[in-house]
């Protein structure tokens, strides 16, 4: 068996996303095992940053281009996909476990009549057979799935495989015009909150949740990102409360991370927010209740009142930075 593997590139407003290249780190574990190639596509009009892909290991690039494409669009990316894989005969696909790779993995998956696996965290071959590492149960628990279908579709949970050191790649991206796309469905406008880092893809997440007791209390999050060059989370019941857009949410209804660290400021650890980042490399928890869920799963806890204590952890914080 082939086993042709594909990883999808994603892309937005041109620039390729650091969680796809991670989709080639991982799609590296079964490239070796199975003695095949990587493959890599990515669809829009003016894109940058493509031969990173090369860097990390794919042996070929494909950019599906259109100057229709300026914003994402289910229908188009899916049809325009497909197309390419049953031409190339692809057997595995993997993707980020994005906004964008969770819209279209399962779309691709029907279409070529695929098992899909998402939100994995590792992925092996045994034998002909390839097996992935998944959370259930809200994270508590992780299964080892096992694909019994000769096509496959997979998607990865960002920041969990790390990026090799980029090499020398001489690999052409090879630029292939596209027309009569189907854009039955297609964004219309995409608003981003200026200069913030996407939780989702973040290195060090800095979420606050009830405890902060009020909106203007969450400048202590951001304060505390800032020096520490993070991403601001926030809980399922501060978005509810309306005091930050759910961009920011981090949870079974939020958007899943594992970054290398996640400070959570006055979060209790309802089962629903540990679900989205308990996967986290560290966690550090303050809250002022001992007893809180979150302390359970924290590697470091600090009892007390996130009023007193962030303060301090920002100017010794900033200290260092100055020596």
């Amino acid at each position: 068996m082939a086993n042709n593997i594909l990883v999808f590139i994603e892309q937005r407003n041109g620039e390729v996303k650091k969680a796809s290249l991670e989709a080639i780190a991982a799609a590296k574990k079964l490239s070796g095992a199975f003695g095949s190639e990587i493959k890599a596509a990515t669809i829009g009009n003016e894109i940058k940053g493509l031969e990173k892909a090369a860097q990390q290991g794919a042996a070929s690039i494909v950019h599906l281009k259109s100057a229709e494409l300026l914003n994402y669009s289910t229908s188009a990316y899916a049809d325009l996909l497909n197309n390419y894989i049953a031409e190339n005969d692809i057997d595995i696909v993997i993707f980020a476990n994005t906004a964008m790779g969770k819209d279209l993995a399962p779309i691709i998956a029907s279409k070529i009549d695929a098992g899909i696996a998402t939100d994995c965290t590792e992925l092996k071959v045994n034998g002909d057979s390839v097996i992935v590492t998944r959370p259930v149960y809200a994270g508590k628990a992780l299964v080892d799935v096992k694909f019994t279908s000769s096509k496959k579709v997979i998607t990865i949970r960002p920041n969990t495989f790390p990026l090799g050191e980029p090499v020398e790649s001489s690999v052409e991206i090879n630029v292939m015009e596209q027309s009569n796309l189907n854009l039955s469905s297609k964004v219309v406008e995409l608003k981003k909150s200026g200069g913030k880092i996407d939780v989702a893809e973040a290195e060090i997440i800095v979420s606050g949740g009830r405890g902060l007791k009020e909106a203007e209390n969450f400048k202590l999050v951001e304060e505390l990102a800032d020096v520490l060059g993070a991403a601001v989370g926030a809980s399922r019941a501060v978005v509810d409360a309306g005091w930050r857009s759910h961009s920011e949410q981090v949870g079974q209804t939020g958007k899943t991370v594992s970054p290398n660290l996640y400070i959570a400021l006055g979060i209790s650890g309802a089962i629903q927010h540990l679900a989205g980042m308990r996967s986290s490399k560290y966690i550090v928890a303050i809250n002022k209740d001992k007893d809180a869920p979150i302390f359970q799963i924290a590697d470091y806890g600090i009892a007390g009142d996130v009023f007193e204590i962030v303060p301090k952890m920002i100017e010794e914080i900033k200290k260092i930075k100055e020596n």
